[in-house]
């Protein structure tokens, strides 16, 4: 193949040939190069989200284990505060029985 183009028919007068000179890209060389590079680039991203879907699921699981404390010491708490109710109902009466006996 010639490197610059001639006419060689009349009716390729009008056509343009203005890209004779510009320089010529092999196809091969492109794509080869760049789809390992972007298979490499996927995998990373791939590990990176890994990584991140990790830390998620790590922080979920503190953040349940640490609801489910905080309603168990909730209900202790309840409790403890009907414990108390109840023995100071229990102390007031036996403070008038008491006082009825020494009267």
């Amino acid at each position: 193949m010639k490197d610059k183009r001639t006419y060689t028919h009349l009716k390729e007068h009008g056509e343009d040939m203005s890209h004779e000179n510009e320089t010529k890209i092999k196809q091969d060389s492109g794509l080869g190069e760049t789809i390992p590079y972007m298979i490499e680039k996927h995998k990373k991203e791939i590990w990176d989200w890994k990584q991140k879907e990790s830390e998620w699921i790590k922080t979920d699981n503190l953040f349940k284990g640490s609801q489910k404390i905080i309603e168990e010491l909730s209900a202790k708490l309840v409790q403890q505060v009907r414990i108390i109710s109840d023995l100071n109902y229990q102390l007031t009466k036996l403070k008038k029985e008491l006082a009825d006996k020494n009267k």
